[in-house]
Order: structure tokens, then C-alpha cells, then sequence
């Protein structure tokens, strides 16, 4: 079992947001399975209509990105699932706070999503259409868990089968490579849509790193939008002083600019040197 450092590992307390993302999973488990029971809906028809389904997606059930990560029909991959998550995301809980690891989970989930429709509308626009199948349970999220705790706590120290010693980052590349090689097999959209939920979570923790302190993934993206912006006319500035600097040596003067593009006064540098060795 994982453990952290040298301290015996123990599942994170069950509370906050990973307490509401597991109750939501559940309760969406047993009304599914009492509405199965009960055959008041089938479950083939249900996957088509709340897990992702691509071709329904496309022809308006808008809402299946939303609902496919809580559509669980199996007992023990449901259990694994829920366990994963009470452990993954307590722990980022704990080194994170509560939303900022629901919004890095549901970013996982709706990236996972969003590569299963892509692979499903190229597959149909170069002629190799992918088997068709509807993406269901929350692997997608877990996965982007999974990434993150390598990125931010790579050195972080797993305890796999009670015996064998290894850290998060490497847990995490393992997962991603078996995902890699079953993109080869039949299911290769469920394992697509893993990967993409790893590259989900790497984004998000490169561009809402504020989210720890508690600032919004929105403050994140504004700043790191304006500073960005702020570069773009730095480098305008640069460029037009270097080619007005190249004109007025061509009219036989010389002027000057500093790093960011401003002029340079030979009045105001001669004053700045008296002024220095006087």
C-alpha cells in the first residue's frame, strides 16, 4: 500500500470535496442499479444516453461530458474507482484545499471527453472510423489525480503490494504507459480518454498553480493572459526602436534605446553621470 516518506500510509480523512465527489459516485451507482433491478431502464440504452456516447453527443445530448464520469454499472470496478478517489483526492485536498482539487478533477473528466469526441470525428472525417463504444466511470478523472501527485509531489514515496518502494512520478509514467499500449487494443478510446485526462490535469496545474492559495482559476488565467499580452508589446516596442535606430543612422544620427524599447536621452544620461561623480 502507498505510504508517504517513512510514515505508514492511511487513507486521508473522509471529508470535504472528497467526501461530495464519492457520495455523488455513489449515489449515482445504486439509483443506477435499482433502476436496473427494478428494469425500468436498460443499460445499454442508458450508457448511450448519460455515458459519452459520440455519435449522440454530436447530434445534440449535450450533456454526456457532464454525466458520463458518474455512470458506474460495475460493483468491483465501481469499489476501485471510489477508493482511488477517496485516496487520491484526499491527499491533494490536504496539499491543495477542496476546490482547487474539484476543479483539477473536473478538468480531468471533461478532457477525457473531449478527446473521445475528436477521435470520434476524425475517425469519421479521414474514412478510419474508431469502434464505437460509450465512455462511462470516472478513469478519466483518476487518472488526472494520478498525474498531478507525480507533477507537483514527484519524490513522494508509494509502497506498491506492500513491498515494492516507488515514487509518484514513476507511478504515474507506469500508468500512463499502460495506457499507451492499450490505445493498440480494441478499447483504445477508454484508454485515449486516460491519457487525456493526465494531460487535463498537467495543464491545469501549469496554468491555475494559484489555486493552493486559495485564487481562482480565473485570477490564474487573467494574469498569466495580460502578462503574456504585456510581452507581445514589449517585443513591438524592441523591434520598432531597432528599425527607427537603423533610419536615423541612415540620416547620419545616432539615438539610443534601453531594453524595453525607450528612448534614451543623451541630455538625461550626461546629468545621471554628473550627478553620479559629483
Amino acid at each position: 500500500m502507498p505510504r508517504f516518506g517513512s510514515t505508514q500510509f492511511a487513507f486521508p480523512e473522509f471529508s470535504g470535496a472528497t467526501r461530495r465527489l464519492i457520495l455523488v459516485n455513489l449515489v449515482a451507482y445504486f439509483a443506477l442499479l435499482l433502476l436496473i433491478t427494478a428494469k425500468i431502464v436498460d443499460p445499454l440504452a442508458f450508457m448511450a444516453h448519460f455515458g459519452l456516447y459520440p455519435p449522440n453527443f454530436m447530434v445534440g445530448q449535450l450533456w454526456q461530458p457532464l454525466t458520463y464520469s458518474f455512470v458506474h454499472l460495475s460493483l468491483i470496478g465501481t469499489l476501485l474507482e471510489l477508493l482511488s478517489l477517496w485516496f487520491l483526492a484526499g491527499f491533494l485536498e490536504q496539499m491543495h484545499g477542496g476546490r482547487w482539487t474539484e476543479r483539477l478533477y473536473a478538468a480531468s473528466v471533461l478532457g477525457s471527453a473531449l478527446i473521445a469526441v475528436l477521435i470520434y470525428l476524425i475517425g469519421v472525417a479521414t474514412g478510419y472510423p474508431q469502434p464505437l463504444v460509450a465512455l462511462t466511470g470516472c478513469m478519466g478523472g483518476i487518472f488526472g489525480l494520478i498525474t498531478a501527485i507525480g507533477v507537483l509531489h514527484g519524490d513522494l514515496q508509494f509502497q506498491m503490494f506492500f513491498v515494492i518502494g516507488i515514487k509518484a512520478k514513476y507511478l504515474a509514467i507506469i500508468y500512463a504507459l499502460i495506457a499507451l499500449a492499450e490505445t493498440f487494443g480494441e478499447l483504445r478510446a477508454y484508454a485515449f480518454a486516460q491519457l487525456a485526462g493526465g494531460l487535463a490535469a498537467i495543464l491545469y496545474v501549469k496554468f491555475a498553480p494559484q489555486g493552493s492559495r486559495g485564487r481562482s482559476l480565473g485570477v490564474s488565467l487573467s494574469e498569466r493572459w495580460y502578462a503574456l499580452r504585456n510581452q507581445y508589446f514589449r517585443w513591438k516596442r524592441r523591434r520598432a526602436a531597432s528599425k527607427f535606430q537603423v533610419y536615423m543612422k541612415k540620416q547620419g544620427r545616432t539615438v539610443r534605446f534601453d531594453g524595453q524599447g525607450r528612448l534614451i536621452d543623451d541630455d538625461d544620461v550626461k546629468h545621471d553621470d554628473r550627478t553620479r561623480w559629483n
